[in-house]
């Protein structure tokens, strides 16, 4: 959400010097997942110990590896004919993402139709907001509503602490299960949540937005009462990190969604300082958990993201590959960047643009993704074929 034959290489095949993580810096080598193995709280249930031959957690350690490991961004979902027919019993995102049984069914869906390298946990980045007494729905043609939107510090008081066991039992019963499901040697399970500003966009303006002018409003008219929300997100979505941790997730993806709607300068004071607290805290207890960010439309901020300290800069499609590997350093795995898009194109279109991403990020540690999820309507047989080609693309450059 691959067969261990194509997992490993040898140092007589050429092509291995594609994959190989030869750019690594000496202060990487110290601070990376690899690294920190040896110090992971053998209670975490998301221990790398029995998956030492995931393909994605070998890549991300640094290890010699045929080819890049690889899923997608919503490669669960809309697109694909087995999610349109449970939706047809189960009728709304929440049921299908806040019980245990179908958040595990549709989670595998995509693994077992194309075998990704990771199975990622199907929820919702809103998921969470339940047990901080911030009631939320999603509702079918119009996305996550908040019918009381927080805009004043006397509500922002009224947010209490999230206590995921008690809140959202169900994700960690759900991931559980998926560390059960999926071979540790196949593939990596793995869990996601939002970033402060990107869930304070839909706490503020009560859903989603065009213009951001409420959030806008706040951060420059009030900006304690906007910091004094995303202080107390930023503890949430650390601890709930580390409670999909212990549950199973061996990665996790923060995804800052509009962290690219602020200005680079605002990005520095409402955005970055939040996720590089969440990291840094999450590395305290789970220092060799492998941490992935996501911004869409990145473009303009990734030495900002870079400066937030995650192990996977996941870069989306508004950067050439190579530009991002250049302005960023070696001393990040890069995660992308393919345009979804192309996955409404030919065959031979999905297969070139497939081979020239994996090309564009060559020396360096690489999971092979999307620049942003899965388009509704997208060809479920073409997603099939980029995963196709992307776990043969070792034998077709």
């Amino acid at each position: 959400m691959q067969p261990t034959s194509r997992m490993l290489g040898t140092s007589s095949q050429p092509s291995l010097k594609a994959f190989s993580t030869q750019t690594r810096s000496p202060r990487q080598c110290r601070q990376t997942v690899r690294a920190a193995v040896a110090t992971e709280p053998v209670a975490s249930a998301s221990s790398v110990q029995g998956a030492e031959d995931c393909l994605m957690l070998r890549a991300l350690r640094g290890e010699q590896v045929q080819r890049p490991p690889v899923w997608a961004m919503r490669q669960a979902g809309r697109y694909m004919k087995v999610y349109q027919e449970l939706c047809k019993k189960h009728t709304t995102f929440r049921e299908r993402s806040e019980n245990a049984d179908l958040a595990v069914e549709i989670s595998l869906q995509p693994w077992h139709a194309f075998k990704p390298d990771g199975v990622i946990l199907f929820s919702d980045i809103l998921t969470p907001l339940t047990g901080m007494n911030i009631p939320f729905d999603i509702l079918q043609g119009k996305g996550p509503v908040i019918a009381d939107p927080i805009r004043t510090m006397q509500q922002v008081k009224q947010v209490t602490k999230l206590v995921a066991e008690e809140a959202v039992p169900y994700v960690g019963e759900a991931l559980r299960r998926l560390r059960e499901e999926v071979p540790s040697g196949e593939s990596a399970v793995l869990g996601f949540v939002g970033a402060p500003f990107t869930l304070a966009t839909y706490i503020v303006e009560g859903g989603s937005s065009k213009s951001f002018a409420h959030i806008k409003r706040l951060a420059f008219t009030e900006p304690a009462t906007l910091h004094a929300l995303l202080d107390k997100l930023a503890d949430a979505v650390a601890d709930y990190v580390r409670y999909q941790a212990d549950a199973g997730a061996q990665a996790v993806q923060i995804f800052d969604s509009w962290a690219s709607e602020l200005a680079p300068q605002d990005f520095d004071v409402f955005s970055g300082p939040y996720i590089k607290r969440i990291i840094a805290d999450v590395k305290k207890t789970h220092p060799a958990l492998p941490i992935i960010l996501y911004i869409s439309g990145s473009g303009g901020i990734l030495e900002r993201m870079a400066a937030c300290g995650p192990d996977v800069m996941s870069i989306d499609g508004s950067v050439d590959m190579r530009d991002a590997i250049k302005r960023i350093g070696p001393d990040f795995a890069v995660q992308g960047n393919m345009d979804p898009g192309v996955l409404f194109g030919s065959k031979d279109m999905i297969e070139k643009r497939v081979i020239d991403t994996v090309r564009s990020a060559q020396g360096t540690r690489h999971i092979m993704n999307l620049g942003h999820g899965v388009l509704l309507g997208t060809p479920e047989e073409n997603v099939a074929h980029f995963f196709e080609v992307a776990r043969s693309v070792h034998e077709r450059l």
